[in-house]
């Protein structure tokens, strides 16, 4: 019995590990995405603001392309659609800005997932540990205080695992919320300074 326990939770430690790999993985692979996205807005409107000033709309486009940023990206719809109507404008701009979060947001969803699934995979890996070490009692016929405790040892390993794999992810996870935040938050100040600075000439 204690070699069927063993093997339980060797399969729920190694689906543990596997968790905390994809976990980390996807933490720095988003972050490096996000924190390319934050790079560049310092001088980025300003030389927007030049351009369109300067009647140069095919500077600023390419100043976009250049940039590869999402806010450069959603810049360079909304100097698409320059000479239509400003809601059309408007309405681009917001269009893009929601593709660019998607693909920002892209897997987080995954230590979202870990972070809750990891703990609750770690107690049933306890239960299951705990049910083979009584079910050995039930078994023996002395009762040993060295062999209780060094089951039930054995099986809250599981719990301890789950929840450091469920901690660490949901830390990353809600770090990662903050900066996508971040750029979201610097997308709209863009767009709004974008929309202002199409505005100013006709004032």
């Amino acid at each position: 019995m204690s070699g069927e326990y063993s093997m339980t939770s060797l399969i729920v430690m190694s689906l543990l590990f596997i968790f905390s790999f994809t976990a980390i993985y996807v933490f720095i692979e988003r972050l490096m995405t996000i924190q390319k996205a934050l790079k560049g807005k310092k001088d980025f409107m300003q030389k927007i603001n030049d351009f369109v000033l300067e009647g140069n709309l095919n500077g600023a486009k390419e100043h976009c392309k250049s940039s590869h940023n999402p806010i450069a990206r959603m810049i360079e719809k909304g100097l698409q659609r320059v000479g239509k109507p400003m809601k059309d404008i408007t309405t681009s701009i917001e269009n893009i800005g929601k593709l660019e979060i998607s693909k920002l947001e892209r897997r987080l969803s995954m230590l979202a997932t870990i972070s809750g699934v990891a703990p609750m995979l770690g107690f049933l890996g306890t239960v299951l540990g705990m049910v083979k070490v009584f079910q050995n009692m039930s078994k023996e016929k002395t009762f040993e205080i060295a062999s209780l405790s060094g089951g039930i040892m054995e099986a809250m390993i599981t719990t301890v695992g789950g929840l450091i794999v469920g901690i660490v992810a949901y830390v990353a996870y809600n770090y990662l919320v903050s900066k996508v935040d971040k750029v979201i938050h610097n997308m709209e100040g863009a767009s709004i300074e974008f929309i202002d600075i199409l505005e100013a000439p006709g004032k």
